[in-house]
């Protein structure tokens, strides 16, 4: 927890979970930068920050929600029940409806947006060990923006079976589809979403609100 330096100020602790290197060495050189921050741990794999979490008890931990992580925002819940007291500052890319929803709903108190200026960050670390929220305009605006997609009804219903990992036989018997016609749509959907499998269109729909 917070604790006051021999020069009469408040040392914020920070713990930073982010997968890339380079974005992390930044993040952590910013932050360290100030008289008031100290980065008490770092590690690469979100799933580790729990643990690290537990240990070092800071007032806030820095979560990188990466696409491509399954359930990136089950983190944050294990985090907020393991130790309430830490502000959960969230990190993504790109956001989508779906995913500032899950993040806030599994008790983040902030969210940026990675292409954000280094100083903005070290604001919204400040806020939030002040017991402020803090949540950027693109996520914001996201939140706000009705859920709509570029995938039609019939291909975020193929999408949601293929979640299910049923065949393309299984979905086109359940959909009453010809077998060609649910790989037509998988084609689409995959270009659409620009993932590399099904399993990332999946991710990527759900994170921003499409199915």
């Amino acid at each position: 927890m917070a604790r006051t330096s021999d020069r009469s100020y408040v040392v914020i602790r920070v713990v930073v979970g982010e997968s890339m290197g380079l974005l992390r060495s930044a993040l952590c050189a910013a932050l360290a930068g100030e008289e008031d921050i100290e980065v008490v741990a770092e590690v690469t794999g979100i799933g580790e920050l729990p643990a690290m979490v537990r240990r070092h008890l800071p007032d806030v931990v820095l979560v990188d929600l990466a696409s491509g992580v399954p359930e990136p925002v089950a983190v944050i819940v294990e985090i907020t029940e393991a130790a309430p007291a830490t502000a959960v500052l969230a990190l993504s890319d790109r956001w989508g409806r779906c995913l500032v929803e899950e993040a806030l709903t599994a008790g983040a108190k902030g969210l940026v947006g990675k292409d954000e200026p280094l100083h903005e960050l070290v604001r919204a670390v400040r806020a939030l060990a002040a017991g402020e929220r803090v949540i950027d305009v693109a996520a914001a605006a996201t939140a706000l923006r009705p859920a709509t997609g570029p995938l039609t009804p019939r291909e975020a219903e193929v999408l949601r079976m293929a979640a299910e990992g049923l065949p393309l036989k299984e979905i086109a018997h359940r959909l009453f589809l010809a077998h060609g016609t649910v790989r037509n749509h998988l084609s689409a959907i995959m270009r659409k979403t620009g993932a590399r499998n099904r399993m990332e269109a999946v991710l990527l729909a759900r994170r921003d609100g499409w199915m």
